[in-house]
């Protein structure tokens, strides 16, 4: 179990509705689902009862509910993203251009487009 996932499951059991809780995360609902479904892979439990009266979470759920919570809060805070200074080189021009004196002219040995 690492902490994203445990992120996402404490989102769908305080929401208990998983395109609510989607949408909350940011992600796709797809996504969600299958963090779940692996997350209830390797619990061995079904954590959520889904029925026709709603969400709902399962007693191994309500358990594990209570250890993601302290895993998420003693996790260690992420590490911050290196920024990257703006700006840089400007890039040349890759064409080969020509002096402005023979501009309009064809090159020499070259096919003309067809119009």
């Amino acid at each position: 179990m690492n902490i994203t996932q445990l992120e996402r499951f404490v989102a769908v059991a305080e929401q208990l509705h998983f395109p609510r809780a989607a949408e909350t995360l940011g992600i796709p609902l797809a996504s969600l689902y299958t963090t779940i479904d692996k997350l209830e892979a390797e619990v061995g439990h079904a954590l959520f009862a889904r029925d026709s009266n709603g969400t709902r979470l399962t007693p191994p759920g309500e358990l594990l509910l209570a250890e993601a919570r302290e895993r998420i809060a003693t996790a260690p805070a992420p590490a911050a993203k290196p920024t990257v200074p703006a700006g840089g080189k400007a890039k040349a021009s890759k064409g080969k251009g020509r002096a402005p004196v023979v501009k309009g002219q064809p090159k020499p040995y070259k096919k003309r487009q067809g119009r």
